[in-house]
């Protein structure tokens, strides 16, 4: 019960500082805003710097609850591993099926970094194929699962 008032209060507190910062905005006129970089950077800077803060530190305890989590419990600890070796291997696969060829623009140049053997070109090819086995194989647990569902219907 303590925590959740604890939780509250926070809650409370980064949405009164959001709603402050906010109208702080909408004090100001308009056209100033958009014209005068002073009146940007002492009124909308300071949003947006709470906003990336708030935004890191959501990411951190969320990431470092779920590992918390995984910690605690070894057994899904061992699923998750192995979930992601299954995608490290699909990755591994999806990097060895993609190219490296020169990409062409419509004039026919090849665009700059598009050079046949440019690393980019590899990667980027790489993540089209991961995105094409990905999407195979949720077709097929789709297809599975209606499959499933019509013969115990």
């Amino acid at each position: 019960m303590k925590s959740t008032k604890i939780l509250n209060l926070l809650i409370a507190g980064i949405a009164l500082i959001g709603g402050i910062l906010f109208i702080r905005i909408f004090m100001e006129d308009t056209a100033a805003i958009e014209t005068d970089a002073a009146i940007q950077n002492s009124v909308i800077s300071p949003l947006i710097y709470f906003s990336t803060w708030l935004l890191i530190a959501t990411i951190v305890v969320a990431v470092g609850l779920s590992l918390l989590s995984l910690f605690r419990n070894p057994e899904n600890l061992k699923k998750t591993l192995g979930g992601l070796g299954v995608l490290a291997a699909l990755l591994l696969i999806s990097y060895f099926l993609a190219d490296s060829d020169a990409v062409y623009n419509a004039a026919g140049g090849i665009e700059p970094g598009g050079e046949e053997g440019s690393s980019v070109n590899r990667w980027v090819g790489a993540g089209i194929w991961y995105s094409i086995i990905l999407g195979g194989i949720a077709s097929l647990f789709f297809v599975w699962d209606l499959v499933k569902g019509l013969i115990k219907s």
